[in-house]
């Protein structure tokens, strides 16, 4: 066991491989997970030298209570004086001595004193632990607004000391093999590897060429709650809003990530850890870590609360499984409910959709330059959040813990969906919305007012106007 004054974080050479701003933002939260794990073991490697330490100090004075007949002091005895008032040899004590405090040097915790005072730590605990030996490799994608909050997320990935390799792994038609050949070499000296996206062809390729034997998986939001899943069950991996067979590229590419899917399996001689804020049940032989968000907490706010209400939007137009003039009516309701006059986008959201959000519904459009864990805990941010099911209904609560703000989910009617969506679409959303803990169910907007009965007889006197409601 290494002594105390160098034990520290893993010096295991890592690769993370992230695609989004939100799977850098968690493996930064891993990584910082990861340093406090290593700082628990120092402090208890501290806490062994420290008893051995002290065992060493009883065994001196024993040793310097020696008797004349050769017997000892009793075990137990606190000033260590010989029984029936014999007196100490003092030869066999000095041999005694030597013996213990062999190597040469101070008793070993006057050493680790020094080395504590040497080090500038503190030495009523242990030091903080050294970061780990981390890499960060950006496959950057083509949506402009993703490459921004990547680019963001870099330069907070280098203020923590790591390094980042920026790689144009779909700058066109030879970018991909100039890629991984530069990657060869990283990958094969890595002893451990972090992915960010188990779906990702790119990732699932990368993952064939890796001797690593520790494999972690960090969130990319709700898509993780499928891959347990597929991964419990055996199945191949593939995106919960995909449908349909599959196509030729799929069935080239099949071996591969049938590859991949392989690594990501435990087995005697390799592990596998997921590190995530969703409510996931593990796979015999997989390790799951809770991200807390403790790093994004340490690193911002409290927030400014402006007391109003903001809404999130989504990107579940953009991906064909609801439709653009229900979710429209859905924001307008929840706008008018629930007076909210922000609305945050999603980096995949289109400028189309966002204009008409703004034109026809009235809300300011706020597009993010971080992960909205980021920029809601720097604030200024509203009372109430409000959110169709998606990634933030798990991590808001995490990472607004203690400042006041509720989070509510707003269900997407099945009314919503396009005749396109995959049939696990509804299923797959109704999960993300019951499993969410501390957050406020609100059911589906209403997506239009409803209509009055056809044969319903006029009043016969308007009667007195309706009491206005306040808004939730």
């Amino acid at each position: 066991m290494a002594s105390s004054a160098t034990c520290s974080a893993s010096s295991s050479a890592t690769l993370a491989f992230v695609e989004s701003p939100v799977q850098l933002l968690n493996v930064l939260e891993w990584a910082y997970a990861d340093a406090r794990r290593a700082e628990a073991q120092c402090a208890e490697v501290q806490r062994a030298d420290a008893g051995r330490a002290e065992v060493q100090r009883t065994e001196v004075q024993r040793a310097d209570a020696g008797c004349v007949d050769g017997s000892r002091a009793d075990a137990g005895s606190a000033d260590g004086q010989c029984p029936d008032g014999q007196r100490p040899d003092a030869g066999p004590a000095d041999a005694r001595r030597a013996e213990v405090q062999r190597p040469d040097g101070p008793r070993p915790d006057a050493r680790r004193a020094d080395d504590q005072r040497a080090d500038g730590q503190r030495a009523d605990g242990p030091e903080p632990a050294a970061l780990p030996d981390l890499t960060v490799v950006v496959l950057s994608p083509h949506d402009p607004m993703t490459r921004g909050q990547l680019r963001r997320m870099a330069e907070l990935a280098r203020d923590e000391g790591f390094s980042v390799r920026w790689e144009e792994a779909r700058g066109g038609a030879g970018a991909p093999l100039k890629t991984i050949g530069g990657l060869r070499g990283p990958l094969r000296r890595a002893e451990r590897i972090v992915i960010g996206d188990p779906f990702s062809r790119y990732v699932q390729l990368l993952l064939t060429l890796t001797r690593a034997r520790d494999l972690i998986v960090v969130d990319d939001g709700t898509a993780t709650m499928e891959f347990i899943s597929q991964l419990a069950k055996g199945e191949p991996l593939v995106r919960w809003h995909r449908r349909g067979s599959r196509g030729a590229r799929d069935m080239v590419f099949a071996p591969v990530s049938a590859t991949a899917r392989r690594r990501l399996t435990p087995d005697d001689g390799r592990r596998v850890e997921v590190f995530s804020s969703m409510p996931v049940e593990p796979p015999p032989g997989v390790t799951i870590t809770a991200n807390d968000f403790a790093w994004t907490r340490a690193r911002f706010g409290p927030p400014r609360l402006t007391g109003g209400t903001d809404l999130v939007g989504t990107s579940l137009v953009e991906t064909g499984v609801v439709d653009l003039e229900r979710y429209l009516e859905a924001v307008g309701s929840l706008a008018r409910a629930h007076g909210a006059t922000r609305y945050f986008a999603h980096r995949r959201e289109s400028a189309e959709k966002l204009s008409r959000v703004a034109g026809e519904v009235g809300l300011e459009i706020v597009r993010p330059d971080l992960p909205l864990e980021l920029i809601a805990r720097r604030g200024p941010i509203g009372h109430t959040i409000v959110s169709f099911p998606s990634t933030v209904v798990h991590t808001l609560p995490l990472a607004l813990v203690g400042t006041g703000v509720q989070v509510a989910v707003c269900d997407v009617d099945p009314a919503w969906l396009t005749s396109d969506a995959s049939p696990r679409a509804q299923g797959f959303l109704s999960g993300v919305t019951g499993t969410a803990r501390d957050v406020r169910r609100l059911g589906p907007a209403p997506s239009r007012a409803p209509e009055a009965p056809r044969d319903a007889a006029p009043p016969t006197s308007p009667g007195p106007p309706a009491a206005p409601v306040a808004a939730s």
